[in-house]
């Protein structure tokens, strides 16, 4: 597995050594305070065991996107009150994150206590992945720490430029995330099942076909079905739909023939003439969509059928709601297959990985995201290992082994 050829902590003495971590600590604001703790609690494995094993920890990450600018309500201070309750240890807050300011919270933090340094965003060098800023954010410490997966799919500075100038290794939250992800496609056990859901076609196109390669069942619903049974000739009233994209969807379908992959499709639906909470819902047939509804949900046979097709799993894959489940009662199909997905996961029956933003909101919807085997928080990062291709993040860290 992937995870093999890459360092951990643990194969790295880091003992009174300046180590620099690269963290997603990308949190949302509103009015200047933090909404969302989730990424800082999961740097924290990280960021407690390098302190631990008596690394001098300094942290970097950057925050929205302020465009090569020094934008004061971007300013990662917030984050590191907010780290330093958390973690209970001081956290001293660099004002840079390269030059004097940077270099002064370093010298001044003291064994014991942890350094954040100011949005790497600040300065466009970072995302142009300059080797000139990778110099400077080189020269702060002795080893690099990669724990930001999430941010893993970009070639910026602190994230594959600095990999090639320091000793690197991957973070427990990166670990556990390759981990994952290579349990899940690069070595999983059979049967293997992908639910893909969410509203386009258009969006996940590449992930379609990279999966149609590799699982034994491709499982596709939210509005993408729809566009799948637009090309193969149902009626679906007015439902969304890519129509553009009909011809894409049947060379999945080709696709999948020749790879001996099972692309299952919703049998029967609950539709609506309104998409508003509390709409008046007609359970019908895929056969029998009337002219003036949208199908907004998988009706109750097709539930039953992915449950059963689940129950012989040993892996599964998800990305993307099966209905729009931010508006009751629509949210029921994604709510029951979700249940009975945790319900196996937990009997030991089934390896779980989901992730991408829609997927969390929907998992915790359902109620069930602490059941699944992994859940990851990387967005951009999650979709592009979905469609096979190379992470330079990850790329840079199995370069310097």
């Amino acid at each position: 597995m992937l995870m093999r050829l890459i360092k951990t902590i643990d194969d790295i003495n880091v003992a009174n050594r300046k180590v620099l971590v690269r963290s997603d600590l990308n949190v949302p604001m509103q009015n200047g305070k933090i909404s969302d703790t989730a990424r800082i609690l999961r740097s924290i494995p990280t960021i407690n065991a390098l302190a631990s094993k008596g690394a001098r920890v300094i942290i970097i990450s950057h925050l929205g996107r302020p465009g090569g600018k020094r934008t004061p309500e971007l300013s990662l201070k917030p984050v590191a009150e907010a780290l330093e309750i958390i973690i209970n240890r001081r956290v001293v807050f660099g004002k840079d994150c390269i030059g004097p300011d940077a270099q002064k919270a370093i010298d001044t933090a003291l064994t014991d206590e942890v350094v954040l340094l100011e949005n790497l965003r600040f300065y466009n060098a970072e995302e142009d992945n300059d080797e000139s800023f990778a110099d400077q954010l080189a020269a702060l410490a002795d080893i690099y720490i990669n724990d930001a997966f999430s941010c893993a799919h970009r070639a910026h500075a602190s994230t594959e430029a600095i990999s090639r100038r320091l000793p690197s290794a991957a973070g427990i939250l990166m670990q556990a995330e390759l981990d994952a992800l290579s349990s899940s496609l690069e070595l999983p056990a059979h049967p293997l099942a992908a639910i893909v859901g969410g509203a386009k076609i258009s969006t996940k196109m590449a992930v379609l076909g990279y999966l149609v390669e590799r699982v034994d069942q491709l499982i596709i619903g939210g509005g993408m079905a729809n566009t799948f049974l637009f090309a193969g000739g149902y009626d679906i009233g007015n439902s969304l739909c890519e129509v553009n994209m009909a011809d894409q969807a049947c060379k999945i379908l080709e696709k999948a023939i020749s790879e001996k992959c099972e692309v299952v499709l919703p049998s029967d639906a609950i539709v609506a003439n309104d998409f508003v909470k509390g709409a008046t819902t007609k359970h019908v047939s895929i056969n029998a969509i009337p002219k003036t509804s949208m199908i907004l949900d998988i009706g109750p046979a097709s539930i039953h059928n992915l449950k059963q097709r689940l129950a012989v799993c040993k892996t599964v894959v998800w990305n993307g709601p099966l209905g729009a489940f931010e508006t009751e009662p629509f949210d029921l199909g994604t709510n029951e297959v979700a249940a009975e997905v945790a319900l196996l996961t937990k009997a030991g029956k089934l390896l779980s990985v989901a992730g991408g933003g829609d997927t969390i909101s929907a998992l915790k919807n359902a109620r069930v995201i602490d059941d699944f085997s992994y859940v990851s928080a990387a967005g951009g990062a999650f979709l592009e290992w979905l469609e096979g291709r190379t992470l330079p993040g990850v790329a840079a860290l199995l370069q310097n082994q």
